[in-house]
């Protein structure tokens, strides 16, 4: 029996999410030559990834300072949000899920 077996579907997500920032970790220094500096395959990989999962997300996942992405992207014009555009999306529609359970609760008079 594997471990996977064991694991709930929550889990099992958080799991594949994690290999998939490692292996994008691990392809990031790939492409570096090892020494103190970043390459210019690496700040376009990093640029990348910024722009599809946002700045806090791409350091995060890179292992990188978010200040360091922040100045490659600045350096280059490119401007990118702080986060991706579904976590914008997810906002509003729980706010609007909150609100109704407001209503909903002033409406039984908790």
């Amino acid at each position: 029996m594997s471990k996977l077996d064991d694991l709930s579907t929550t889990a099992l997500i958080r799991l594949f999410i994690k290999r998939e920032n490692e292996d994008k970790r691990a392809e990031f220094r790939t492409l570096g030559r090892g020494k103190w500096r970043y390459t210019e395959k690496q700040k376009v990989y990093a640029i990348g990834q910024a722009k599809g999962n946002g700045v806090r997300a791409a350091a995060r996942i890179l292992g990188l300072s978010r200040k360091t992405l922040q100045r490659w992207l600045r350096a280059r014009g490119v401007q990118v949000k702080r986060c991706p555009a579904w976590v914008y999306d997810w906002a509003y529609w729980r706010r609007k899920k909150g609100e109704k359970w407001e209503r909903i609760k002033a409406r039984r008079g908790y």
